[in-house]
């Protein structure tokens, strides 16, 4: 005995037709250019590491046992070599010059910013 399929319009065919497309699309999610890719997943990294440390207004001063300013500190320290990676990542693979020029100022200005606050030292506190 042979099974005829047939494709019907019914409610549960819609929906199973379009949750397999839904799939289908989102599978092919920034599929072709690979800078936008590897931006995206830098993103989703630093956002990923983000919540799993908690809201930053919550924990910026008990993020290392230390004062919410050297807490600032490590955390934009953090945020800003993402921003490098993102940069290097784009002029790696990138060929459109603009996007190069972009790229090359982020990481100079974040490498540079990097540097100034690695050698933030705190400010003396008041005796009482």
């Amino acid at each position: 005995m042979r099974w005829k399929w047939t494709l019907t319009t019914g409610p549960i065919t819609r929906f199973i037709v379009f949750a397999t497309l839904s799939l289908a699309l989102a599978a092919c999610d920034g599929g072709g250019d690979p800078v936008r890719q590897a931006l995206r997943d830098v993103s989703a990294a630093n956002h990923a590491a983000t919540v799993r440390e908690g809201e930053v207004t919550t924990t910026v001063g008990t993020a290392s046992g230390g004062t919410a300013d050297e807490a600032y500190i490590a955390r934009m320290i953090e945020h800003h070599r993402g921003a490098v990676a993102m940069a290097d990542v784009a002029l790696a693979r990138s060929r459109d010059p603009e996007i190069r020029r972009m790229a090359r100022a982020v990481k100079d200005a974040q490498t540079r910013e990097i540097a100034e606050m690695q050698a933030w030292r705190p400010a003396a506190q008041p005796t009482p």
